[in-house]
């Protein structure tokens, strides 16, 4: 099962085509860290993690993960070994905090972009995430709730995401 970004407005999975939104800058190959680009490229996907005090826990076939709140997205370059790693929150250390008081993640899944061998500087914290406006992310691809919660009963634990 694949999901398919094909441009800055539509995501497919089969059949289904679903409103969504990516980086403000467009998509890219050549991504850095704080372009506000979204990467261009096929991609795992990670598990679920949800907000289980906004929302039941989905239905999906991937592992679903609480957000507690010392729960973080290392996006610092000066801490290579956890550069684009689920951290715990450090105050000396930059971060997307999961846990947030808008509603952007309270599903969200991480793509595994520059996740393996992780190179510092190009890029972290690529996520599918909720959008209520479809503004442009920093670099992520949002839907809606409704279609989001669609998609994870699509999605398979080996689902991959190819964006163009």
């Amino acid at each position: 099962m694949t999901i398919f970004v094909k441009n800055k407005h539509t995501l497919e999975i089969d059949q289904f085509k679903f409103n969504c939104c990516i980086g403000e800058n467009g998509s890219t190959r050549n991504k850095k860290e704080g372009d506000k680009k979204t990467p261009k490229g096929t991609f795992a996907i990670g598990n679920l993690y949800y907000r289980k005090d906004r929302i039941e826990k989905p239905l999906t076939s991937i592992k679903s993960i609480e957000i507690k709140k010392e729960m973080g997205w290392c996006d610092d370059i000066r801490f290579p070994k956890k550069y684009n790693k689920l951290i715990k929150i450090e105050k000396k250390m930059r971060h997307e905090k999961l846990k947030r008081k808008d509603h952007k993640y309270d599903l969200l899944i991480p793509i595994k972009y520059n996740y393996k061998k992780t190179i510092v500087g190009l890029g972290s914290c690529i996520f599918i995430h909720l959008t209520k406006d479809y503004k442009p992310t920093a670099g992520c691809v949002a839907l809606s709730k409704k279609d989001f919660l669609i998609m994870l009963k699509l999605i398979k634990r080996n689902s991959k995401i190819k964006i163009f």
